[in-house]
């Protein structure tokens, strides 16, 4: 039986924002519960961007019995004017007595502001209730307020010797039904979809969100620095938006006609590959705030080794491909000694029917511009 306390609201709180992951564009997700008197009085979560945050649908749901409760917010409330009203000031107009936060805002705009004001107004706060639940929930905000680019998750599925393919090419299917729904979950919350030309040639892959019911399609990135990506190509042929990542050195024709044909061409440095590093902040300052990389190894190595990816998640099927040549999840030329190499840190695991995913943060600084910026592979 659960106990009846703090952490039983916040995680009614939390439950309700983690369900609208993905659908809040580059605004964090957010739940809110009021309970009255031992009663829930209102519930509500943010949906949309620009539409009602989580504090102000509960607020309505719970009306007059507002007054005098206390209020369970998964993230703190704003106190800035933005597309909406700030929400601190919401929940002193009605007589909230009581307001428990799982996590400061990292929003510069906010960033402690919200918890300021409730207190300068009387109103009882509590910080800190479920915080790392609330900050992992939110770790794709956290990045993108703060630094201005994409949290970047990798993905892959792979044999057990960490074959992507067999050395034909072949790689459909490597895992199962229950891991591919997974993916395609993981689309549906992920505000864009990366891959590299060679895995457009090789697979012409459609790169939308394909499941048992209605999911959001997300932005496909196609890095091409040469520009060889077919006009017949599937991703290019229906109405899911679609970004080219070249060179300053692409050849302008072709560009002209992926335009024509209503793509985004962005090209990303001078040289004669893909600047990876002016590639997320390009991509960031469009607004993109999440990119699922599902790259082949060379596009993942070249990620991984600058630093570019926050999260990997690795899906093994329980098979050995072997075959010399097949393609490994990660080509990149690696470090001298077994201590470089990159480390995983919080890793977890679960299982998807007869495959396991392994999920885990790459320990490496991340690129800054005053770093020499990532190029994409050769084999792009």
């Amino acid at each position: 039986m659960e106990v009846l306390n703090d952490e039983f609201y916040m995680q009614l709180a939390l439950n309700m924002a983690s369900g609208a992951t993905g659908q809040t564009g580059v605004n964090p997700v957010v739940g809110c519960v009021i309970v009255q008197e031992g009663r829930i009085v209102g519930m509500g979560a943010h949906l949309k961007r620009g539409e009602g945050h989580a504090e102000v649908l509960a607020l309505n749901m719970a009306g007059d019995r507002a007054k005098g409760a206390t209020a369970y917010v998964t993230l703190e409330p704003c106190s800035h004017y933005g597309k909406t009203p700030p929400c601190c000031e919401r929940l002193i107009s009605e007589g909230v007595s009581r307001v428990i936060v799982a996590a400061l805002d990292p929003n510069p705009l906010v960033a402690g502001n919200g918890i300021r004001r409730l207190r300068e107004e009387g109103v009882q706060v509590k910080v800190g209730v479920l915080e790392a639940q609330s900050v992992q929930l939110n770790e794709v905000f956290n990045k993108f307020i703060v630094t201005g680019r994409p949290f970047v998750t990798l993905k892959t599925a792979l044999s057990l010797d960490g074959r992507i393919a067999t050395h034909t090419g072949h790689s459909r299917w490597i895992t199962g039904a229950e891991s591919r729904e997974a993916v395609h979950t993981l689309r549906h919350r992920h505000s864009a979809i990366m891959v590299g030309v060679g895995t457009v040639l090789a697979d012409d892959p459609e790169l939308t969100t394909r499941l048992s019911v209605p999911g959001l399609n997300p932005t496909r990135i196609v890095v091409d620095s040469k520009l060889k990506i077919p006009a017949e190509a599937r991703l290019l042929n229906d109405s899911a938006p679609t970004i080219v990542l070249t060179t300053e050195q692409a050849d302008e024709k072709k560009s002209a006609k992926l335009r024509e044909l209503g793509f985004e061409v962005v090209a990303c440095g001078s040289g004669d590959r893909v600047d990876l590093t002016i590639a997320m902040e390009s991509l960031g300052r469009q607004g993109i705030n999440s990119i699922l990389l599902e790259g082949g190894g060379v596009l993942n190595g070249a990620m991984l080794e600058a630093g570019l990816v926050d999260k990997v998640m690795l899906f093994y099927a329980p098979i050995v491909v072997g075959g010399e040549g097949a393609p490994s999840a990660f080509q990149f030329k690696g470090p001298d000694e077994m201590s470089s190499a990159i480390r995983l840190s919080r890793v977890s695991m679960q299982t998807y029917g007869d495959d396991w995913c392994i999920t885990g943060y790459p320990e490496t600084k991340a690129a800054t511009a005053a770093e020499p910026t990532a190029v994409a592979p050769k084999e792009d």
